[in-house]
């Protein structure tokens, strides 16, 4: 009985990697699912201290001689619709040709093109020369494995990268990124008391989605209507705020916002109420492609304490100077967003207000400046400023062998040639092109729709198309 794996074992691994919790930063316990199964095909591994982890498999008898071929996924998601990321597991189910999670994201990104890596180290029948499959932690909040890999972490030069979302493409450039995560500080005092009215004003049901590729869309981010309603406000009365829970993720467009706050009994109350009618309007006149986010505004307890004025009044300032969305479009590539900024969570803390900004650009320079730019506004409203990751743009020749040869295996396979595209998301292709001289990168993937969200979902004939098109390019380089 052949023992060469199907797209079936491929959707067996998937299930088995989503029973695994692996939010960003957490990835200790499939770094350890990774080395075992290693260990159950006897294959040689590393385990480094970022939990990044490489497993080789010597070439099909035969094939010693090839050049080595780097399969690299990451083995982190990002964890949206989630109680408890550290704890809960997908559930997956299929609907129409697509499979989805129930009321959280799928885990697709990358999960599904780390299914594939595993399945062809399992495989006994699978052609290929030397093979190293290389999975990274944090890609999605900060890129710190990529980062860190040491000189000798990966052999090979000659890189399919399956972290990509767009089946249809090889993905050659990807923009560089800037994580920040600004503090400005704030302090608690006891909440007022006498005639006053509490209300919790809620923003939901957002489309959200990925911060880059979703960029431009015109989907609605949380944080633009939440500062609206609250504007709204302060202009008119004085209030004060108990707390601010913004988004779910810092790679993410925020599609929920919660803020509760107290104003006291009379026309300022009346006007806080109010703003829920006028919210909605506004909503379904500004965002018509997202018509799912409503707001709501309700009664509810006192909490125990409210943040400062200063640290309210600041965060307010910041977010109506720093620009959120696309900031410029390119001219060299069409229908391509150069550079954006995505303000992903904004929460009150203990003792100060989180604040992630998420900049992208094709261009370093530009990157820089703009990411330097958001800095400067935190730090002239006395906020400090963590710079958690700097991901430098990358853009792979097109015209190289490597390409053609990913380009012709899909034309043999499929019957047509992929778009060669240049993507406004970040892949760790920036720092491995930087760290291993001489590496080539080709990106692809499966159809994955609307990652980053609940409403994540994979399209299954790509899956089965995209592995085709793998062992084939397996076969042929290892020739």
């Amino acid at each position: 009985m052949s023992n060469r794996p199907t797209t079936e074992r491929v959707f067996q691994i998937f299930r088995e990697l989503n029973r695994t919790p692996r939010p960003s930063h957490h990835e200790g316990r499939v770094a350890d699912y990774l080395c075992q199964f290693a260990e159950r095909l006897h294959l040689e591994y590393e385990r480094d201290d970022e939990n990044c982890v490489v497993i080789r498999k010597p070439a099909t008898p035969g094939h010693e001689g090839a050049e080595p071929v780097v399969l690299l996924n990451h083995m982190d998601m990002v964890c949206v619709g989630m109680n408890d990321a550290l704890h809960d597991t997908v559930e997956t189910y299929v609907d129409g040709g697509w499979m989805k999670a129930r009321g959280t994201s799928l885990g697709a990104d990358n999960g599904i093109g780390l299914s594939m890596a595993l399945a062809v180290l399992e495989s006994s029948d699978v052609v290929h020369g030397p093979l190293e499959v290389v999975t990274t932690t944090n890609e999605e909040d900060g890129m710190t494995g990529a980062a860190n890999l040491s000189s000798d972490f990966v052999r090979g030069r000659r890189v399919i990268n399956l972290d990509s979302e767009d089946y249809d493409t090889v993905t050659t450039a990807a923009a560089g990124a800037t994580l920040q995560l600004h503090r400005i500080p704030l302090q608690r005092s006891a909440a007022p008391g006498g005639k006053r009215r509490w209300y919790r004003i809620r923003l939901e049901g957002g489309l959200g989605g990925h911060s880059g590729v979703d960029i431009n869309k015109g989907r609605c981010s949380a944080v633009v209507p939440a500062w609206g309603v609250l504007a709204a406000i302060y202009n008119e009365y004085d209030f004060d705020v108990a707390s601010i829970d913004i988004g779910e993720a810092n790679a993410s467009i925020a599609s929920r916002a919660e803020v509760v706050l107290t104003i006291p009994s009379g026309a300022g109350a009346e006007m806080v109420k109010a703003q829920q009618e006028l919210m909605n309007q506004w909503l379904r006149e500004e965002y018509p492609d997202d018509a799912g986010m409503t707001c709501t505004i309700e009664k509810c307890e006192a909490p125990a304490t409210v943040i400062s004025r200063t640290a309210f009044e600041a965060l307010m300032t910041v977010l109506e100077q720093i620009p959120q969305g696309v900031v410029k479009m390119s001219s060299t590539m069409k229908d391509t967003v150069e550079t954006s900024n995505n303000v992903g969570r904004v929460v009150t803390e203990e003792d100060h207000i989180l604040v992630s900004t998420h900049t992208r650009s094709f261009s370093d320079t530009e990157m820089e400046r703009l990411s330097s730019d958001i800095a400067r506004v935190f730090r002239e409203n006395g906020a400090t400023t963590e710079v958690v990751m700097k991901a430098p743009a990358w853009q792979e020749d097109r015209h190289s062998d490597f390409l053609r040869l990913t380009s012709d295996t899909f034309q043999k396979v499929l019957g047509w040639r992929p778009r060669m595209v240049a993507m406004h998301f970040v892949l760790e292709a920036g720092f491995f092109v930087q760290k291993y001289p001489g590496m080539q990168i080709a990106c692809i993937g499966p159809r994955i729709v609307e990652p980053h969200s609940t409403s994540e979902r994979l399209e299954l004939k790509t899956v089965d198309d995209i592995w085709q098109v793998l062992l084939e390019m397996l076969s042929e380089l290892a020739k």
